[in-house]
C-alpha cells in the first residue's frame, strides 16, 4: 500500500545551521590552505609588497591559521549542534575573512615588486566567496529574539566601541596620514607599498570605524537594531584587533622600522577589552539554550521542534483512530 508522508510546511526549509557549517568548515580549510601556501608555509604564494608589508601579512597569515581557523571550526561544530552562539560568532569570522582577503588581493603591488601571489588568486576568491556565503547563512540562521544585554554590559559595549573607534582614527591613522601628506619619504611602509597603507585605510576608516560608532551609539540608546547587531559585531572586531595585534607583535620580533611598542600594547589592551566583552555578551545565549533547547530549534528559534521530528507515514486506505472514534 502506499504510504503518505506528512510534514509540515515550516519544516522543510528550517534547517539552517546544516548548511552553515559546511559552509564554515569549507571556509576555515580555504583559510587554513591560504595561510600554509604562503610565506608563513611553504612559501609558494609570495606576496608583491614590500619587506614591512610582509611583516603585517606575516602576523595576518598566523593569527589566520592558529585563531581564525579554530574559531570557525568551533562555529561549525556549534552550527552543527544547533547552538544559537554559532550564528553571530560564524557572522563575525566571516566579516574577518572578506575584510582581509580584500585586502590581500586587492594590497599588493603587481607589476612593481616580484612575486607569485596573483597565480592563487583563485584560491583566495574561494576563501572570499566562501566568507560571503558563511555571512548570508549566519545572518539568516541568527536567532530572531536574542537577550538584551543588563546596564553595565550595554554601558561597557557601547563605550568600547566608540573608544575603539576613536583609538583607530585618532591614534592609529591619523598620525601616519599626516606623515604621509608632510613627508612621505619619512615612512617606510608608505614609500615601499603605498597601495596597502590607503587601503587600510579606507577599509577601516569607512567601514570598521562608522560601524562602531554607529552600534556603540544605539546600544547606549537601548535601540533594538544596535543590539542585535553588536553580536556579530563584538565577535568581527575581536578578531580583527588579534589580527593586527599578531601583526605588530612580528614587526616588532623581526626589527621592522615602522614596528610600535605603543601600538602593539594599545592593541593588546583593545584585543583583551573586546574578547572580554564579547564573551560576557553571548555567554546568555549559552545559558538560555540549556533552558529552552527542548522545545525550539535555534536556526529556526519560532519554530517548535515537534515540527522538525521525523514525519508520521500515514498508510492511504486506513482509517485514523479519530475517524474510527467518530464514526
Amino acid at each position: 500500500m502506499a504510504t503518505q508522508l506528512t510534514t509540515h510546511p515550516a519544516a522543510r526549509a528550517v534547517d539552517r545551521c546544516r548548511p552553515l557549517s559546511i559552509a564554515l568548515t569549507a571556509l576555515a580549510l580555504a583559510m587554513a590552505t591560504a595561510s600554509l601556501v604562503g610565506p608563513l608555509g611553504l612559501d609558494l604564494m609570495r606576496y608583491r609588497t614590500s619587506p614591512t608589508t610582509l611583516h603585517q601579512l606575516l602576523g595576518s597569515d598566523a593569527a589566520a591559521l592558529f585563531v581564525m581557523v579554530p574559531l570557525a571550526l568551533a562555529a561549525a561544530v556549534l552550527a552543527y549542534r544547533r547552538h544559537p552562539v554559532a550564528p553571530p560568532l560564524a557572522t563575525g569570522v566571516a566579516g574577518y575573512a572578506l575584510y582581509t582577503y580584500a585586502q590581500v588581493i586587492i594590497g599588493q603591488e603587481y607589476l612593481r615588486l616580484p612575486g607569485t601571489v596573483e597565480r592563487f588568486f583563485p584560491l583566495l576568491l574561494a576563501v572570499f566567496l566562501l566568507a560571503e556565503a558563511v555571512l548570508v547563512l549566519a545572518w539568516r540562521a541568527l536567532p530572531s529574539s536574542l537577550p538584551a544585554p543588563s546596564t553595565r554590559l550595554r554601558r561597557a559595549t557601547g563605550t568600547t566601541l566608540l573608544v575603539a573607534a576613536g583609538f583607530l582614527t585618532f591614534g592609529l591613522h591619523l598620525p601616519s596620514m599626516l606623515t604621509a601628506w608632510s613627508d612621505p619619504a619619512a615612512m617606510t611602509e608608505y614609500a615601499s607599498s603605498p597601495t596597502p597603507f590607503w587601503m587600510v585605510k579606507l577599509m577601516d576608516l569607512g567601514i570598521v570605524v562608522p560601524a562602531a560608532v554607529a552600534v556603540g551609539v544605539g546600544v547606549l540608546r537601548r535601540a533594538g537594531w544596535a543590539q542585535r547587531v553588536a553580536y556579530p559585531l563584538l565577535v568581527w572586531l575581536t578578531c580583527l584587533a588579534v589580527s593586527v595585534t599578531s601583526m605588530a607583535v612580528v614587526m616588532l620580533a623581526d626589527g621592522d622600522p615602522d614596528a610600535s611598542p605603543v601600538l602593539a600594547v594599545g592593541f593588546g589592551v583593545v584585543t583583551v577589552a573586546l574578547a572580554g566583552l564579547t564573551v560576557a555578551a553571548h555567554r546568555p545565549l549559552a545559558v538560555r539554550r540549556a533552558a529552552a533547547s527542548s522545545a525550539l530549534c535555534y536556526c529556526a528559534p519560532d519554530i517548535p521542534r515537534e515540527l522538525l521530528t521525523p514525519p508520521v507515514p500515514v498508510q492511504r486506505g486506513t482509517r485514523s483512530p479519530a475517524r474510527s472514534a467518530r464514526r
